[in-house]
């Protein structure tokens, strides 16, 4: 016994230990996992459980398939039955789950083609797949199928195999199961249907997506005369039945999408997020974990259709995201105007142009260069593209000066072109397309209008982009998923909360306090008329001929963006600014968000420093001067000229009037040099 317990002296025996090792950890591990599986085969006795998605207050929310109807097997006819086991596994009622020789011939193929893991799969085996694993092609997953499917077939009789796989199948546009698949084609129960009609059904489960009968029904029509011919080589139909419903077109009705379409975009984005990762997989009693709140997005859903029906413009359609600018949390997303009429997601889908949305962005790179709110930019009227020359962004201000000089903080409040075109030139695009890149915007064009939001952008993207604003200069990553567990609580997938610095915080609160103006007194100002309270920022976009409109706004605890617009761009109407065509719907939101997701103040970072200026010259103020709290970061000039346009006391008005004579002397002494 000592002999065995000595210290190993050389490297073979250190070798050999090490391989003891190895063999009882994976013992172990192997132990483990058939035990926990066994555990999970053994509950489908009461019948298999599905995938539920919980909104972000931890309650139930939404199954995986909502439209999914289980039936018994004696309620789906024998002809289906028989042709989905002559179509993929007529060696059913006879393996143990695996089929050697179907086994054997996948491998020959998978060799001859390159090692591609496919084919060979039992009906046991796909069951297997559809309830416990991914579709991820890997031969670990083939062996774990295959032990999972040797279990199914321990536990279980093949008439309930059998059953399982026909309620849980995948047969396109979303469906699962025969009984919910018939209803959806034909309008009948599937013990109803006919040798033709469940062919068409049988064909369509080796490829789905690609042999949807709503898309390319002669593509599934000629897949259900192969299987005819299958049924017909296992005697499970005479030649005369074959030839009979081969003659057959089934007549399909249109595909209806679910009665209950509340919350469906959000639903249909969180399945795909979740099918991102697992395939279209069903898992028995999985657990995701997601960051919607259900008050929310109904508050978002009800915005978006009271605002498109007060436009009333037919086929109009609006989007609408709410992210949480510190998790980047997804907590409302409405992808349209009607999803019983469309079930195309603009919320993540669809990418328009922002129009003026885009132009903090540009601010921000500027403010980031050493520029503050109230540099003042100059020669306004001679902007032009230099490969252009005849391109000239509008100039004008809002209130009518049209001296070419304006401040960013004005030039931003107004939505004025020639100052956000005249910044990119003096930035340079690059500068400006990094940062949005930072951002998520990515693939955005290196032009002229570039600042004037020419670009195009989805609403979730451009949500998350203003993060940075109230984020004190981080961007989130949107996340509509927290976490998923599977059925022994494990976690199988975790996403934590993403950011990333991408300006200072206090080039950031700049931008903050800049963007509280257009809501103040800018384009959004009508917000403040409806009622909402608390601080707010935000950006008003429209795009040329009134094709697209949007506001971005946020709070320190939420951002949201709408867009509004048709799916083929077209002009929603006269006039059709986005103050009178997205800030409402915003507002609508908001008023209800406000309530459920309070915030305070936004944070004024160590490094910034308020002074009182005026508000209309945005210079020193005197006495009888309209004022408001401007900040400036480190290296900020801060205006020490006095106000020109008030009046004053009688002791200001001569401090102006000398420090007038002192900046009339300084120019000419700079004319001189520069004529020299």
């Amino acid at each position: 016994m000592r002999r065995l317990l000595r210290r190993p002296t050389n490297p073979w025996e250190w070798l050999a230990v090490a391989l003891v090792l190895g063999v009882l950890v994976s013992a172990a591990i192997t132990v483990w996992w058939l035990g926990r599986y066994t555990v999970a085969v053994s509950r489908l006795r009461r019948g298999v459980g599905d995938t539920v998605f919980y909104a972000a207050d931890g309650k139930p929310w939404f199954r995986l398939d909502e439209q999914r109807h289980d039936v018994p097997l004696a309620e789906i006819a024998p002809d289906l039955q028989h042709a989905v086991i002559a179509i993929e596994d007529h060696r059913f009622s006879y393996h143990p789950g695996i089929d050697p020789i179907g086994l054997a011939r996948a491998v020959v193929r998978d060799i001859r083609g390159g090692g591609r893991v496919e084919g060979g799969s039992t009906l046991t085996q796909q069951l297997a797949r559809t309830l416990f694993l991914s579709n991820v092609r890997t031969y670990g997953r083939k062996i774990k199928e295959a032990a999972i499917a040797v279990m199914l077939e321990v536990q279980l009789s093949k008439s309930d195999i059998l059953e399982l796989y026909l309620n849980r199948v995948y047969l396109s546009a979303g469906v699962y199961g025969v009984e919910t698949m018939s209803q959806h084609l034909y309008r009948k129960p599937a013990k109803s249907l006919t040798l033709a009609e469940a062919s068409l059904i049988a064909g369509l489960l080796r490829s789905p997506s690609a042999l949807s009968p709503w898309s390319n029904y002669e593509g599934a029509l000629e897949r259900s005369h192969l299987v005819l011919s299958r049924m017909r080589e296992q005697k499970y139909i005479t030649p005369a039945q074959e030839t009979e419903a081969a003659a057959v077109r089934p007549r399909i009705q249109p595909y209806r999408a679910p009665i209950d379409s509340r919350a469906a975009w959000a639903k249909d984005y969180l399945r795909q997020q979740f099918r991102n990762e697992f395939g279209g997989d069903h898992p028995p009693d999985w657990e995701v974990r997601t960051t919607f709140r259900p008050a929310l997005q109904e508050a978002a859903e009800r915005a978006v259709e009271n605002g498109v029906r007060r436009l009333k413009r037919p086929t109009l359609e609006a989007a609408l995201v709410a992210i949480d600018p510190r998790t980047g949390d997804v907590v409302a997303l409405v992808g349209g105007a009607d999803y019983q009429r469309s079930t195309f997601n603009r919320a993540t889908r669809s990418r328009r142009q922002p129009g003026s949305a885009f132009k903090p962005f540009v601010y921000a790179v500027a403010l980031s260069r050493g520029y503050s709110p109230v540099s003042v930019l100059r020669d306004l009227d001679s902007v032009s593209a230099p490969n252009d020359p005849e391109w000239h962004p509008s100039s004008v201000s809002h209130d009518g000066d049209d001296s070419g000089e304006i401040t960013l903080r004005k030039a931003l409040a107004e939505s004025n072109n020639a100052a956000a075109a005249l910044l990119q030139q003096r930035l340079g695009s690059r500068a400006v397309l990094s940062l949005a890149a930072n951002v998520g915007l990515r693939d955005l064009p290196d032009v002229p209008s570039l600042a004037l939001g020419s670009g195009i952008v989805s609403p979730l993207d451009l949500a998350a982009a203003y993060t940075m604003f109230p984020g004190e200069g981080e961007v989130v990553r949107p996340r509509g998923i927290v976490s998923v567990l599977d059925a022994g609580g494990s976690e199988v997938l975790s996403r934590p909360v993403q950011s990333e610095r991408v300006v200072s915080p206090a080039v950031a609160f700049q931008m903050v306090s800049m963007l509280q103006d257009v809501v103040e007194s800018g384009t959004a100002s009508g917000l403040k008329a409806s009622g909402i309270t608390g601080p707010i920022g935000g950006k008003t976009g429209t795009t040329d001929g009134y094709h697209d409109a949007w506001f971005v706004g946020f709070s320190p605890s939420l951002v949201a963006a709408v867009w509004v617009g048709f799916d083929q761009p077209a002009a929603i109407g006269p006039d059709a600014y986005a103050a009178r065509i997205a800030v409402p719907i915003w507002g609508e939101f908001m008023k209800r968000a406000s309530a459920a997701m309070p915030a305070g103040d936004f944070s004024i970072p160590p490094d910034v420093t308020a002074h009182e200026l005026c508000r209309v010259s945005h210079l020193k103020p005197l006495d009888g001067c309209p004022v408001y709290t401007e900040y400036f970061k480190d290296g900020d000039d801060v205006p020490s000229r006095l106000c020109p346009i008030h009046r004053g006391s009688m002791k200001q008005a001569t401090a102006r009037a000398v420090q007038g004579v002192l900046r009339g002397i300084g120019r000419s002494i700079a004319g001189i040099f520069r004529r020299k």
